[in-house]
């Protein structure tokens, strides 16, 4: 390849501790959690501490040869504003930070406020986790357009994972049309498996929004490796927003017990259905131009031992 890659959507955590909706979410031991009710497999069985560090996603990142990495956040993890602090200040060529807010709480704006004056320069929303059994925070919320109107006076890019209804996805519609300045990228593909998938990608017909593909190894893990269909669905988005529109994502580390790091972009790198141009686009230059990345490292290919 000649071109660097960049993964628009992963996470980090030192430790799940959270509750969503009224359930826990908490490491356990062997890659495993305590996970709204259930004990799943959280990451891979080798993190036998659930310590999703900087440092292990980096000796991913260098052997799959990606250059850099957005990180983003969800609920089911947890606040990490103050760990992702520390991995901007110690990575700051490889990692892109999004924090995040309580948003069940009023005071939002200050909450990002504080957060851009920690060096932070996006925030991200898992608007998917917005609905719980007790009550709702809707995007249109005046505390939310407070939100959405600092974030476009002061330049910070927004990341948002949006629920598959309408409702929702209408609601962003909204808040994009009265923003057209904020700087949008919304993640799992627009739910690329469900009914209501273009939709969500017709959002970036926008100037200033993106789709970006984390979790889409998840969205078609009943199929597995190469993943035809999510090659299906990016060709699909491709056609209706164009292929510049669109950035890779993985959603590192949780679709990683299923796949290897670098099997979860190669599939699009090894695709006869896409263009040598479209892939550099997709894989790591869309990302580059969205979020103003710089200085990329070059990474060299690594032979393994049992090649």
């Amino acid at each position: 390849m000649d071109y660097k890659i960049i993964d628009a959507h992963a996470h980090l955590w030192l430790r799940q501790d959270a509750e969503w909706n009224g359930k826990r979410i908490v490491t356990l031991e062997n890659g495993r959690s305590h996970f709204l009710g259930e004990e799943v497999q959280m990451v891979p069985p080798f993190m036998i501490d659930g310590r999703n560090t900087a440092e292990i996603f980096l000796s991913n990142m260098n052997y799959a040869q990606v250059s850099a990495a957005v990180i983003t956040q969800e609920y089911i993890d947890g606040l990490q504003n103050d760990y992702l602090e520390e991995v901007m200040k110690r990575y700051p060529n490889r990692f892109f930070c999004c924090g995040m807010c309580e948003y069940f709480r009023e005071d939002v704006v200050e909450q990002a406020r504080a957060l851009q004056a920690r060096g932070f320069r996006a925030i991200k929303i898992p608007a998917n986790r917005l609905k719980t059994d007790a009550v709702t925070v809707h995007l249109t919320d005046p505390k939310m357009v407070a939100l959405f109107d600092f974030m476009e006076q002061e330049g910070m890019i927004l990341s948002i994972d949006l629920d598959d209804d309408l409702s929702q996805i209408a609601e962003m519609e909204q808040i994009i049309l009265t923003h057209p300045q904020l700087k949008v990228a919304i993640g799992h593909f627009g739910m690329a498996t469900y009914p209501t998938f273009m939709d969500q990608v017709r959002l970036a017909r926008y100037e200033h929004v993106m789709i970006e593909s984390g979790g889409i190894t998840w969205l078609y893990n009943s199929e597995f490796y190469p993943f035809h269909g999510a090659i299906r669905a990016i060709r699909q988005a491709a056609d209706e927003v164009g292929m510049e529109k669109l950035m890779w994502g993985s959603d590192y580390p949780r679709t990683i017990t299923a796949i290897t790091y670098r099997m979860s972009y190669d599939f699009v790198s090894k695709s006869t259905e896409l263009t040598e141009e479209e892939k550099a686009m997709f894989l790591g230059g869309n990302a580059a131009r969205f979020y103003g990345l710089t200085d990329l490292v070059e990474l060299p290919y690594i032979k393994n031992m049992s090649e």
